[in-house]
């Protein structure tokens, strides 16, 4: 099973709200009862544009032009989970390796096949279509910015919900969680801590 996956995130904003999807309707969801953006897995010869819109298609009924996207930046998300993951987007993985020798060409890798997903978060405030009532993912709501972090989400959203509200450059952001703690950030390569008093 893949341990690398590429998905889209898109965070569709309208006064003042962010369209959010409560994952709550699919057995072995890894993301199950989070609230989270719009997105989802590439197809084979997608682009990030391509994915995003079809997803936001799909899963809303709405119609996005590729010109109202903006392309905010890249999420790494790392597994490091010592139990195996379930659900379709979620391969098992097996137990770090006790070895602290460098494995040789043709050996088994010193470090497990973690999950990683490369995220590409989107922000979209310019949309046509009819508004779907159902969505076999989870329920749609229309939720105010300032209240998202009141409900359940993994907790490195936040940083880059911040990033996308400033109106950041494109940035690139590493989270490494294990069992759904989050225990290390890296942004643009280096250590990072979003809540940190100046």
């Amino acid at each position: 099973m893949k341990t690398l996956v590429n998905t889209t995130l898109c965070y569709i904003e309208k006064d003042g709200c962010y369209l959010m999807l409560h994952r709550t309707k699919k057995q072995n969801d890894y993301n199950h009862d989070k609230w989270i953006g719009i997105g989802g897995k590439f197809e084979n010869g997608e682009s990030p544009e391509d994915c995003v819109r079809r997803e936001i298609h799909e899963e809303t009924g709405l119609i996005v032009n590729p010109e109202d996207l903006e392309y905010c930046g890249i999420v790494t998300f790392v597994d490091k989970s010592e139990e195996d993951k379930v659900g379709e987007a979620s391969p098992s993985l097996q137990p770090a390796s006790q070895s602290s020798t460098t494995p040789s060409a043709g050996d088994t890798p010193a470090s497990p096949p973690y999950y990683t997903e490369f995220m590409h978060v989107f922000r979209v405030r310019k949309f046509s279509g009819t508004f779907l009532t159902d969505c076999n993912e989870g329920e749609l709501e229309w939720v105010p910015i300032e209240k998202i972090n009141d409900l359940p989400h993994w907790q490195a959203d936040e940083i880059y919900l911040d990033f996308i509200a400033q109106n950041r450059p494109f940035f690139s952001l590493k989270a490494v969680y294990k069992n759904s703690r989050l225990i290390e950030t890296y942004l643009g390569g280096k250590p990072y801590n979003h809540w940190a008093k100046d």
